[in-house]
């Protein structure tokens, strides 16, 4: 019989499944895994870290890469915070720019959660037809600042340039053509038997639980709690436009889809508003 020992591997945090923020300490006898220890709480590839050696500007495009998948979202929330700090104020073409694009990055982000999630479930076209209004998306961000998923849209203190001349143009067609394939989104979910009942009734959370856990975003909202930062504490242009806040009533995974939904809508309406609202440069 071969003599084996006890030993201790670390996996993670790495990319492939657990995105950086997640290690697992392993005690392996042998081939065997005697236990597993989870340790939970890195933020995404060790961004701390990256950030105590950079000044302000420097740092500005790594916080691109904190969500790959909603870029100009999460770096508004850092450019601002600076500005806060040194006392910037911010040109309101530049404000209303911002808003434009991270509406875009939320549309963007609820259709890569919408498809695969729908794919996930057993309903496969929809995935197909999510990627293909989030390239329209990226086309716009591309038009933008040269680039389609971890662009580089904001500087502190504004933007790195102006609108090109048909921003505008391609911005309202795609304000003109979402609302139409949202309703062709709930054409497809909304009477398909396999997709109601793997959503309705199904991790219901109330919305004690949702706060209580921490929770944010639609899934906050989907448990019935009406808040969102953008009302409650607005930044940037927001408190100069109007847009409902939908929230849900079960707090099911039905209720989160809804809500996101709906948030697609109201962030389309949001666009369409703010770029009426921009005079030629």
């Amino acid at each position: 019989m071969i003599k084996t020992s006890e030993i201790i591997v670390n996996m993670g945090p790495q990319h492939p499944a657990t995105h950086g923020v997640f290690r697992v300490k392993l005690y392996l006898d042998g081939e065997v895994i005697v236990k597993a220890e989870p340790i939970i709480g890195y933020l995404h590839r060790g961004i701390e870290k990256l950030a105590e050696h950079r000044t302000y500007v420097q740092f500005t495009p790594i916080v691109d890469r904190l969500d790959y998948v909603s870029a100009p979202g999460v770096s508004i929330g850092w450019v601002e915070a600076v500005e806060k700090l040194m006392g910037i104020e911010v040109p309101q073409r530049a404000e209303y720019l911002r808003v434009i694009l991270a509406e875009f990055a939320r549309i963007a982000s609820h259709l890569t959660w919408l498809g695969t999630h729908a794919l996930d479930i057993g309903v496969m076209t929809l995935v197909f037809y999510c990627f293909r209004e989030r390239e329209y998306i990226l086309d716009i961000f591309e038009m933008m600042v040269g680039a389609r998923l971890t662009c580089h849209a904001f500087r502190i203190g504004g933007l790195p340039a102006d609108i090109s001349d048909n921003f505008i143009e391609k911005v309202n067609e795609f304000v003109d053509i979402f609302p139409k394939y949202l309703d062709d989104y709930h054409k497809l979910l909304t009477s398909n038997q396999i997709w109601l009942k793997r959503t309705r009734n199904v991790g219901i959370i109330s919305a004690q639980e949702a706060i209580n856990c921490g929770f944010s975003g639609p899934s906050l909202r989907g448990s019935g709690v009406a808040y969102d930062v953008r009302k409650d504490n607005p930044y940037s242009a927001y408190s100069k436009f109007d847009f409902v806040i939908p929230t849900g009533n079960t707090g099911d995974v039905y209720d989160r889809y809804l809500v996101r939904m709906e948030e697609m809508r109201q962030s389309t309406k949001i666009i369409e508003q703010e770029i009426n609202s921009l005079a030629p440069g």
